[in-house]
């Protein structure tokens, strides 16, 4: 069997995005907590798409989060989840809807998600 290339995993990536993005809105009410992982760090934000605002975000790259050098990835995706939690949840937001943008919900994305369930917002 011959291996898809970069450009055609990332074609389908983006297939399944659109395909997600179709369904899925974030209001007032339920805004989206997407999700935006490179081969180094993860990123969140969580969306407001009727005012097209971004209410709250975090990353592994921010300097508010306390990541070890000796940090895993999943561990950073928990990390990185619970905070962006506490931000939700100080801003007023409770619930969201998720968008995992055509990623595998598994790894980096899965412990991202538990640790902002963790932190009190619910799904």
């Amino acid at each position: 069997m011959i291996k898809p290339s970069n450009i055609a995993k990332h074609a389908l990536r983006s297939r399944r995005r659109a395909a997600i993005r179709k369904k899925l809105r974030g209001s007032a009410e339920r805004p989206r907590l997407v999700v935006f992982r490179s081969l180094k760090h993860i990123y969140a934000q969580v969306i407001d798409d009727s005012s097209g605002q971004t209410l709250v975000s975090a990353s592994s790259r921010s300097k508010d989060i306390e990541i070890g050098k000796s940090a895993k990835k999943t561990e950073q995706g928990f990390l990185v989840g619970q905070k962006l939690g506490e931000k939700a949840i100080a801003a007023g937001i409770t619930k969201i809807a998720f968008d995992r943008a055509g990623y595998k919900y598994h790894g980096r994305v899965k412990a991202l998600a538990e640790g902002a369930r963790k932190a009190g917002l619910d799904f």
